[in-house]
């Protein structure tokens, strides 16, 4: 038995076990840091100031200094207030699944990011005058024991991840899609029409974006030629990030992302105009917490994922401590800040698509995953496959080939929507008397005129408001 757990406990589990440990804690602390940077986001983009007042003075006259701190105490006042509100659950739901299900949500979005290599490697070296200096730039001479506070364990060079499986692209695809469960079940658990409707539709939307997801990542693991997610920035840095060769896939796999996450303007299972509140209308408290942050976590998971795939992951070119080979502390602690300011960068890009994009209608989601996506992603597997075949998969004949590929898409899209007459399918329908379609000899003016109106500051500017 002594032997088994030793064999358990190698260097490389200790390694993985405080990765993931601060892994989790960065990301919960993001998950809650975003709804804080969603409203300042939002404010920003509608000419607003958004949260400035809620500090950490909780109110104590001798932590007077913490009051305000740009509003950054928002996020733990929203904490504190769904801890503080009433759990409350209607009569006829079925309680277990009811409970259940928000954990179901948030569960797969906290475990998929355990395949993601946040510092590449890390060389530990073996006991000596020079181990400090090994372990600090990476220096040669790795092997042989070192003293660890659980024992003497073997030196050498360990993966900076939680798991460093081959199929580790594939396992988190997989853990992924297990994220629907729980809003499908919640929305069927609270009994509630509503909710019901919002399930359905997460689920069609998964089943939907899963295939274009699926088909623009193996663009990618085409290129690269491994499922190991090191391998992949390892080819990234040597033939230059797949962002650059790969253009339409990236674009493609980002917008799933966005979907798959319920992100606008795909966040249709909880269309408020619609139905209510969607999936989680009968939730309240933390209940009803677990799911916006399981959306966090599920976005910031699928931006940790796209990174790996297309940007790099922790590799910035021109930077040698940014390289595979680089395997010393400081270069181990460089890695994940670079990858981590990629990963709140791809955060922020869909807080702006939030706030500029409006929400598409249902049934152009579904049209526009089966009749445009899946036909796109196909197109590109194929014209990707052909290139891997030639042996063009250098940057520039891929870039090239993808703008050939979208030429296509483009022309294919005219010849069908003339062929089915699809193109007159959102044309404006002209409302005689409106701006678009004034009366004969009429000029409508839908913006204001009169001085008052216009003036940005009516009482301390120019404008008399006598």
């Amino acid at each position: 038995m002594t032997e088994f757990i030793q064999s358990i406990l190698t260097t490389q589990f200790y390694v993985s076990v405080l990765v993931l440990a601060v892994a989790h804690g960065s990301i919960m602390g993001l998950v809650g840091f975003s709804t804080y940077l969603e409203r300042k986001v939002s404010a920003y983009i509608q000419d607003r100031i958004g949260p400035n007042r809620t500090g950490f003075d909780f109110g104590l006259p001798f932590l007077s200094f913490l009051k305000g701190f740009l509003g950054i105490g928002q996020m733990l006042a929203d904490g504190l207030k769904f801890f503080l509100k009433e759990d409350y659950a209607p009569t006829n739901v079925d309680k277990a699944l009811f409970t259940i299900a928000p954990a179901l949500a948030i569960i797969p979005a906290l475990i998929g990011f355990v395949i993601i290599p946040w510092g590449g490697y890390i060389s530990l070296p073996a006991a000596g005058d020079l181990a400090f200096f090994q372990f600090l730039f990476g220096l040669p001479g790795i092997g042989g024991v070192f003293d660890f506070m659980f024992g003497h364990l073997e030196g050498g060079t360990f993966a900076v991840a939680g798991a460093s499986v081959s199929v580790g692209v594939i396992y988190l695809l997989a853990i992924a899609s297990v994220g629907v469960y729980g809003i499908t079940i919640g929305g069927w658990a609270s009994n509630n029409k509503y909710s019901m409707l919002g399930g359905l539709r997460a689920t069609a939307q998964m089943i939907s974006y899963e295939i274009p997801m699926g088909l623009a990542l193996l663009c990618a693991l085409l290129i690269a030629g491994s499922f190991m997610p090191n391998d992949i920035i390892m080819h990234q840095t040597e033939h230059g990030w797949l962002m650059f060769s790969l253009p339409l896939p990236a674009i493609l796999f980002y917008i799933c992302a966005l979907a798959e996450a319920n992100r606008t303007p795909f966040d249709n299972p909880e269309c408020e105009q619609e139905l209510v509140a969607g999936f989680h209308t009968e939730y309240s408290s933390m209940r009803f917490a677990l799911y916006p942050m399981a959306e966090y976590a599920h976005l910031v998971t699928g931006c940790a994922f796209f990174a790996l795939l297309f940007m790099g992951g922790y590799q910035i070119p021109g930077l040698g401590w940014t390289s595979p080979e680089s395997t010393g502390l400081l270069a181990v602690l460089l890695k994940v800040n670079v990858f981590a300011v990629k990963v709140i960068g791809l955060v922020l890009l869909a807080m702006l698509i939030r706030w500029t994009i409006p929400r598409v209608r249902y049934d152009q989601v579904m049209n526009l995953g089966w009749q445009a996506m899946i036909p796109t992603g196909m197109l590109l597997l194929v014209g990707t496959s052909i290139m891997v075949y030639l042996g063009w998969t250098g940057l520039a004949p891929m870039f090239l080939a993808n703008v050939v590929m979208l030429v296509m898409i483009v022309i294919g899209r005219k010849l069908l929507a003339n062929h089915f007459g699809l193109a007159a399918s959102n044309k404006r329908v002209p409302l005689y008397g409106s701006r678009f379609s004034p009366v004969e000899g009429e000029t409508v003016l839908a913006h204001p005129t009169h001085p008052l109106a216009i003036e940005d500051r009516p009482v301390q500017g120019t404008v008399s408001t006598v």
